[in-house]
């Protein structure tokens, strides 16, 4: 997308500026609600304030506005004074439906909180990345690595077209989660096996996706952290979806040269994450995720081209190249090792 053809909002009146600063408002309307597990009540039964009330154990003056907020933003219907979630969203802030979005929305949750130090972080009052950790237990990390297949699975096919993989046989995929884009490598490529390599408890949700897509026996499981635990050798092709953002530069740096240690002469290494254009405010998506990485992590940031180049080429890398502009969290970057 060209620059001219990216949408972008202009704020050029008080008006816009106002909305701009209470555009908050109905995210936190829904993070309470998505808290309060309101959506799960309501989306099986119609329920009254006394009902809703009684159940979730909440005062009724204060749950009565927020459903009324709730109803007014579409997110719940209200007939007869009574509440339920509508049909078409059902599917969508069901806790247990293959389609909810719940986890995201609670992990929105969570870094509501974190953003909140914004302020105090930029006046070096506060250290990024402090406090408690994106997932309170178990089950609720096995929920959003579900909830981060189901928003990226419809995408890794075209991010697969775009890499074109049909001349490897051996992918080493980092930090790959529950293997949503290790299935669509192997669903591309029927002769490649696949290594994929993420945090053992982790590992243990790849085992149960991978067994029930039938792809078990071409991936090797390998539980580890990649910032500090060398790879296997061996691979021709070694992916790296999302990860470059939660580092410092250093730290990529040091990943791309365990990275290129386990590539055989000849691998590529194929780089899917923002890519920032040189003015660093293109794409606006990237800039805004740079804030998050400032609130959640030590030294993490969204990279340009010529930034994520320098640290390839430092590595060993040579015949860097952007395969595809970032809109979103969908920029490309390839290099191969001689």
């Amino acid at each position: 997308m060209s620059r001219q053809a990216e949408k972008r909002t202009t704020y050029d009146t008080p008006e816009e500026l106002m909305k701009l600063s209470r555009n908050f408002m109905g995210s936190r309307i829904l993070l309470s609600a998505a808290e309060l597990h309101l959506f799960a009540l309501l989306n099986q039964a119609s329920l009254t304030v006394e009902e809703i009330s009684d159940r979730l154990h909440t005062d009724k003056r204060a749950t009565a506005i927020l459903l009324d907020a709730l109803a007014s933003l579409g997110l719940l219907v209200k007939s007869n004074e009574s509440y339920q979630c509508p049909p078409a969203l059902a599917p969508y802030l069901s806790d247990g439906d293959p389609k909810s979005i719940m986890p995201m929305v609670l992990h929105a949750a969570h870094l509501w909180r974190r953003w909140s130090d914004l302020t105090a972080i930029v006046r070096g009052e506060t250290t990024p990345g402090t406090g408690t950790g994106p997932f309170f237990n178990p089950e609720e990390m096995k929920a959003f690595i579900g909830a981060m297949h189901a928003v990226s699975a419809p995408q890794a096919e075209e991010i697969i077209k775009e890499i074109n993989p049909s001349l490897s046989k051996t992918l080493l995929d980092v930090g790959g989660a529950s293997g949503t884009y290790t299935l669509a490598f192997l669903r591309y490529s029927p002769e490649m096996k696949a290594t994929l390599f993420d945090k053992p408890e982790v590992m243990e949700m790849a085992r149960e996706r991978l067994e029930r897509e039938g792809m078990l026996n071409r991936v090797s499981l390998i539980g580890g952290d990649y910032n500090h635990d060398k790879f296997p050798p061996g691979h021709d092709l070694a992916f790296l979806s999302a990860i470059i953002h939660a580092n410092s530069s250093e730290e990529n740096i040091d990943l791309y040269k365990n990275v290129f240690r386990s590539l055989i002469p000849g691998g590529r290494i194929v780089i899917r994450d923002h890519v920032m254009e040189a003015d660093r405010i293109h794409p606006e998506a990237g800039a805004i995720f740079a804030v998050n990485m400032l609130v959640a992590t030590e030294g993490g940031q969204t990279y340009t081209f010529d930034e994520i180049r320098t640290g390839l080429l430092q590595a060993g890398f040579k015949n860097i190249r952007l395969v595809k502009k970032s809109e979103r969290m969908d920029g490309i970057v390839e290099a191969f090792k001689p």
